[in-house]
């Protein structure tokens, strides 16, 4: 696991103990929602808003909406990949 992974898995698992959803295991091919988080619309703002503060942007705020934890990562894996600073 990158550090990269472990600090996107690591944001969200504060979100889901925040929300009493902390027995849910996040790993990269959980969905977001539906059987795999289950976020709902204001828990995934709320994690937007958590990516845009950790990392300087989000996917969501990109007009993307990803389907799984791995399509977040993914996000962040090309923007580094082309260039831009995403912190870890």
């Amino acid at each position: 696991m990158t550090d990269l992974q472990g600090s996107i898995l690591a944001l969200i698992q504060s979100l889901l103990e925040r929300s009493d959803k902390a027995d849910i295991t996040v790993a990269l091919d959980t969905p977001i929602h539906g059987d795999g988080l289950g976020l709902d619309s204001l828990e995934t703002a709320e994690l937007s808003a958590m990516l845009e503060d950790e990392f300087g942007t989000d996917p969501f705020g990109e007009g993307l909406m990803p389907e799984t934890v791995a399509e977040i990562v993914a996000f962040y894996s090309s923007a580094g990949e082309s260039g831009a600073s995403v912190p870890a």
